[in-house]
Order: structure tokens, then sequence, then C-alpha cells
């Protein structure tokens, strides 16, 4: 017996935003570690110029023109599918508080998917000025040993190791920024950070953390362990927000320092963080200082149910979501959190349209 056509009509009213919704996330990219994830559209991002007392925008002809001028800010990050969406929030905070957002490279670091990361790129900022650097992630992945959580065991988190190597010589000072922050200030009073002789490496430091907690007993019982940070005044830092000195990291061999406590992990466990306690291990007690309003990290609780946090007392340049909890994955499961209101302006993630949107 033939269906009611205004009964046929209700049930597909009822079957439309399951469908759409379905629709909306059939489109999945399978990523290096077998998880799905579906491909993320952004809305176009305003235009953003220079003031007036800016110097000439970039107008980049090849990747070795890029550090010519002296007045080019240099951000780096790492793109991927499952990060996506922060690293866009990122790149658009970083734009809109900037006096000069046309003198400004970025350089993005990626081991899959490069292709649909520079069109979406492309079209959600057309006028951005970028480089698109491949990661090999097999370079890293003998090294990683597992961590506390799953996420800081991804190889591209390990990336930022890698940029004195993977960016052109040309390039001599550049800001790292992890992909879950926004920033509410003009970057270049961070990359002006002025870093002395022989330093490679400036963050904000974090003196009353308790950096023993980073390194496990087997580490500290060991003399020829724990004489690492004899004669410095070692504390934490976090590794999300860096400006660094690519010339004096190269002469020195950093990466290859980092990789050498890599490897000894590999046979002994000394710690339990992922990539934070390599850089603690060679830069801790060398670095330059930066004002810690530059790295309000934290705010996506620890590492193991990333409960809510308050601002740290004191001025703010940048709001960090270290730990489990990202503001998206909170917002779109409709339990945010108090600060996740400070990042969702900058979210450009073109939503689904459903039905009872209308």
């Amino acid at each position: 017996m033939p269906m009611h056509p205004l009964r046929r009509f209700f049930l597909l009213t009822l079957l439309l935003p399951f469908y759409l919704s379905t629709a909306a996330h059939s489109s999945i990219r399978r990523t290096g570690d077998d998880r799905q994830h579906p491909l993320p559209e952004f809305r176009e991002a305003p235009q953003f110029y220079n003031s007036k007392s800016c110097p000439p925008p970039i107008r980049v002809s090849s990747p070795h023109s890029l550090g010519h001028s002296i007045s080019t800010i240099h951000v780096a990050m790492t793109l991927d599918v499952a990060y996506l969406r922060g690293s866009v929030a990122a790149i658009f905070s970083v734009l809109q508080h900037s006096s000069c957002p046309e003198t400004i490279q970025f350089h993005f670091i990626a081991s899959s998917s490069i292709s649909f990361l520079n069109s979406t790129i492309r079209s959600t900022f057309p006028s951005l000025s970028f480089q698109i650097y491949p990661f090999d992630e097999s370079r890293v992945s003998g090294l990683i040993s597992t961590s506390i959580r799953k996420a800081l065991d991804r190889p591209l988190n390990y990336a930022r190791s890698y940029l004195p190597l993977l960016l052109p010589d040309c390039v001599h000072k550049v800001v790292y920024l992890d992909s879950d922050l926004v920033l509410v200030d003009d970057i270049a009073r961070l990359a002006s950070t002025p870093l002395p002789d022989k330093v490679a490496l400036a963050a904000p430091e974090y003196c009353n953390a308790n950096f023993t907690a980073y390194f496990t007993p087997t580490f500290w019982s060991n003399p020829a362990l724990s004489v690492t940070f004899e004669g410095r005044k070692a504390c934490y830092f976090n590794t999300g927000v860096m400006v660094m000195d690519l010339d004096k990291w190269r002469v020195s061999g950093f990466t290859a320092q980092i990789e050498e406590w890599m490897e000894l992990q590999k046979r002994m466990r000394i710690y339990e963080l992922g990539s934070l306690p390599p850089f603690l291990l060679v830069f801790a007690g060398r670095i330059a200082a930066v004002d810690h309003r530059w790295n309000q990290h934290g705010l996506g609780g620890d590492n193991y149910r990333g409960l809510c946090r308050n601002l740290h007392p004191g001025p703010v340049s940048l709001l960090h979501w270290s730990g489990k909890g990202k503001p998206w994955v909170r917002i779109d499961a409709r339990r945010p959190c108090p600060l996740d209101a400070l990042w969702a302006p900058y979210d450009l993630l073109r939503k689904p349209f459903y039905i009872d949107d209308a």
C-alpha cells in the first residue's frame, strides 16, 4: 500500500537533519595513526592590512627569498587535519591583532594531507604569505616513547625540534606557536624578544613549578644523569610558545642533542611527558625569559581529565589551552568552560546547515 504524501513528507522532514548530519561527516580522511577525522571547512577570513608605519608587505617569489627582509616576522606552526580547527583560529588571532599583518610569513610543518591543508589555508586566508614543509615522521617515530597521553606521542608533536633543519637557512629567527592557542596582542612584541649571545631560545619560565616532577626517580637517582642540571638554574617552560634563534640552534646542533636524550629514554625511562622533557634537558636554565603574559597556558586542564581552569593573575597577551581539554571539542560537546568563550570568536569553522537552523 503506497504511503500517503503528507505522511511521506512528514517522515522526510524528520529524517533530513539526520541525513544532513551524516553527510557532513561522511567525507573523512584516515590519518597515519589510523584514526578518522571529518575534513573541516572554514569561512574565509577578512583581509588584514598593514598600518601606515609598517614596512612594505611581503612579496614572496620563492621559498629562498623568505628571510631577506629584516622586518619580516616568521611564525612556525604544525598542521594536521585533527587540529586544523585550532590552527586556523590561532592564525586568525595572529593576523587580527598584528599592526603589520602583511609582513608576517607563516611556516607550516605537515606530515600528511599536504594538498588538502594547502588548499584549505589558501581559501581561508587568500592573502596569507606561507609555505608548507613536509615532515618525514619516520625520522622521529622510532625515537618516541609512550607517554601519559596518546596525543603527546604523535610524531608531528616533535616537529618543533626539527624547525632549524626544515626551514630555509635564510630564516634566522622564528616564533613557534602551538595549535591550541590564540593571541590577543601584537605578535611583533613577542618576536622582538632579545636573545643574548649563545642563547638560542626564549620562553616564559615558571620557576615555582616542581621541576623534579618532570623526570623519573631513575633519572634523579643516577648521578651521571642528574648532573645534567648542575650549575643551571633549571626552571620549567612550556614549549608551545617559543622564540627561536635558528642560526645558533644549527651551530650548536641542538636537534641532535634532543635526539640523544630520546634514544636514552628508549633504553631507560627517565621522563613521562612526551616532547617536553628533552627540551628541558637541553635548554632549562639556558633560555631568555619572556613575560608570563605571552603564555597563559594550562587552560585545557591537566593531561588526564582536562577540567576547567582559571586565568593566572596578571595581564594576558596569549591564551593557551594546553592540557587534555580543547575549546573546540568542549564547545561542540556543549560542555564549554568559561574561558572557552575567549577562543570562540576566532573559530572560522563553517558549521553544517540543518533544517531546524532555518
